[in-house]
């Protein structure tokens, strides 16, 4: 079951920009502070779902030998348990079982992607966060979601330099419950995690993208990975399609274009309202904190138009108010 924390709705920014009688004329103090956070940038927390390989005994296996960097790092289990290797916990989390009934259910995974038997998430921070505090927060998230229902285990990871915390849930409870996670549950996850950070004193804050004018295209893992490690086919074949289209005089407008820069602009138009509200509420400080940060919002760009900038060395320039590239 959520925890009590999940019953506060998250901060809807949209919900300013609305016309008419729906519209919001008013903050809480749990809204004034979110807002507070975002404008002045508090570092954003990252909970990801890794979304392959949960599905069969051996990617198990596997997975946890990664966390666990083949024996080097220690695996810290739901009931404190500390292990080296987490090859006990397949046969004690009777996996193996659920795989079972997993492979006896023909009729339901036919034709679909066999259900997993794990969840495997990661807990994130920007660099500079203290990692021992990455994992208490995460730890402390965990008992307070899972404790007595699902198990767990975890490993903190400073290898780069994000500091993170690998999770891996058992996906059927000690009750029979299957966990789901969707993406509201990740967005109330986010909140959670931001929450213990900030009760131990590292400022953390959990907005969703658009609301920070973040338009940038997320690539699925695989593409990531190979982007940066330069080999990359899919980035390639892009970036050649992109020259292509430059040496020919002419960028094609991609279709989602205009759903970015719709969306920009309710972002803008509510953050303003906001603002508003902020004046009458007599926080001039923060309400110019507001407007400073919608002003300098990023205008949206596609990735063809991200890729055509580079190529170009023509950094995006930050939009006026209005919405229009500030020249």
């Amino acid at each position: 079951m959520p925890s009590q924390a999940y019953s506060v709705p998250p901060f809807d920014l949209l919900s300013y920009a609305r016309r008419g009688p729906g519209r919001r004329d008013h903050l809480t103090p749990g809204e004034i502070q979110q807002v507070a956070r975002t404008v002045r940038r508090t570092p954003e927390v990252m909970v990801k779902v890794l979304p392959k390989s949960a599905n069969t005994m051996a990617a198990v296996r596997k997975h946890l030998e990664y966390i666990g960097r083949k024996g080097d790092l220690d695996l810290e289990t739901d009931d404190g348990e500390r292990m080296r290797g987490g090859s006990d916990l397949v046969e004690n989390w009777d996996l193996e079982l659920d795989d079972i009934r997993r492979k006896s259910d023909l009729t339901a995974t036919r034709g679909r992607e066999p259900v997993r038997l794990v969840h495997k998430v990661m807990f994130s921070m920007p660099a500079g966060t203290p990692p021992e505090k990455v994992l208490t927060a995460a730890k402390n998230f965990v008992r307070e979601e899972f404790a007595l229902k699902h198990r767990y285990v975890m490993a903190l990871h400073t290898d780069t330099p994000r500091p993170h915390v690998h999770v891996v849930i058992k996906a059927v409870s000690e009750q029979g419950q299957r966990l789901h996670i969707r993406k509201a549950t990740l967005r109330d996850w986010r909140l959670e995690f931001a929450r213990h950070l900030r009760a131990l004193g590292v400022a953390a804050n959990a907005t969703p993208r658009y609301v920070r004018g973040d338009t940038e295209l997320r690539k699925p893992d695989g593409i990531y990975r190979a982007s940066l490690r330069g080999d990359s086919m899919y980035m390639r074949e892009r970036a050649e399609a992109v020259a292509q289209e430059l040496a020919q005089g002419k960028l094609r407008v991609e279709p989602g274009k205009a759903s970015l820069v719709a969306i920009r602009k309710e972002v803008l138009r509510a953050w303003l309202a906001v603002g508003d509200i902020l004046i009458r509420e007599r926080q001039p400080e923060l309400a110019a904190h507001v407007r400073q940060f919608a002003d300098q919002m990023a205008y949206p760009l596609t990735e063809k138009e991200w890729m055509a900038a580079e190529m170009l060395g023509h950094a995006p320039r930050p939009p006026t108010r209005a919405g229009t590239v500030a020249r």
